[in-house]
């Protein structure tokens, strides 16, 4: 096979495996096939006649080629993800899937009533709804809607500011009934804290508030936000959450009204390509109008 003749398929199994730093970390990420991920690279360096990653203890590392290969590989890879956006860009249909991606916060609290109704009135849109912290590439088709905590910086992308959630800070009843509810920030100070593990967020947000602590302040600490607000209904200690959730929830009581908290946005995001795909369109006005309530 000439240098001209290898398909796509070999460089989407090159930029895995570069990605992942081994054969069988790429194929557990993608949920491939270690042999298929082996035998297109094989195929690759011979056609281009050289190795493209040296084995190392930890798995495979990029030679020199590999490293100027993996740069253009991206390129194509961007290029390619362009080109099927703007071939979805042309579906006018008001039927079909469409993926958001959200928090797992907003996905869990937020999103359940606002896709129930949906559903209702266009049945025949279905969703696909990941639930994850972690960014999704929108130009990469991983997901036609996010919602996020930050606006993208990326020009090919649409953000529209869609509402501020206001936080507070809260603690179980029954915590509060232990140990007393707090009057002064020396008060707040003296009661134990629910915080993020290797999340700096709450670190700088008190910061911010004239409280300079570390993270051994806290004597429980997890960065998944469901499993901390658990934490803190459990009677844990003190945390943040969304108001609009917390007031709701007969188990906590806000505290600390002396702490001011940011407000948090939350941005709709949809690639350029798809703003006005029928189908999107629609769920990205169901989901601006009711969040905007929030």
């Amino acid at each position: 096979m000439g240098i001209h003749e290898f398909d796509w398929s070999l460089l989407q199994s090159f930029l895995r495996i570069a990605r992942a730093g081994s054969l069988s970390a790429a194929a557990r990420a993608h949920g491939g096939s270690q042999p298929t991920l082996g035998r297109h690279l094989r195929a690759l360096e011979a056609a281009l006649g050289q190795p493209l990653f040296d084995r190392v203890p930890t798995g495979q590392r990029l030679t020199e080629l590999g490293v100027q290969l993996l740069a253009h590989a991206q390129q194509m890879e961007t290029a390619a993800a362009k080109l099927e956006l703007v071939a979805a860009g042309a579906d006018a249909r008001l039927e079909g899937t469409v993926r958001i991606t959200a928090s797992r916060v907003v996905a869990q609290y937020h999103l359940p009533k606002v896709l129930a109704d949906l559903r209702v009135q266009e049945p025949g849109i279905q969703i696909d709804l990941i639930a994850s912290d972690l960014p999704d590439n929108l130009l990469f088709r991983e997901a036609d809607i996010a919602l996020r905590m930050f606006r993208p910086e990326s020009g090919d992308l649409t953000a529209q500011r869609i509402a501020d959630l206001s936080l507070g800070l809260y603690a179980a009843r029954s915590y509060l009934d232990r140990v007393g509810r707090p009057d002064t920030p020396k008060d707040l100070m003296a009661l134990d804290f629910v915080g993020y593990d290797q999340s700096d967020i709450i670190l700088r947000l008190m910061a911010e508030n004239g409280f300079q602590v570390t993270r051994d302040f806290f004597a429980l600490r997890c960065d998944d936000q469901i499993v901390n607000w658990a934490l803190v209904c459990a009677g844990c200690g003190v945390g943040g959450f969304q108001s609009a959730i917390a007031d709701h929830d007969p188990r906590v009581e806000r505290i600390a009204p002396f702490i001011q908290l940011p407000r948090l946005p939350v941005w709709l995001v949809v690639p350029q390509a798809l703003r006005h795909v029928p189908r999107v369109a629609r769920v990205r006005q169901a989901l601006a109008s009711c969040l905007a309530k929030i």
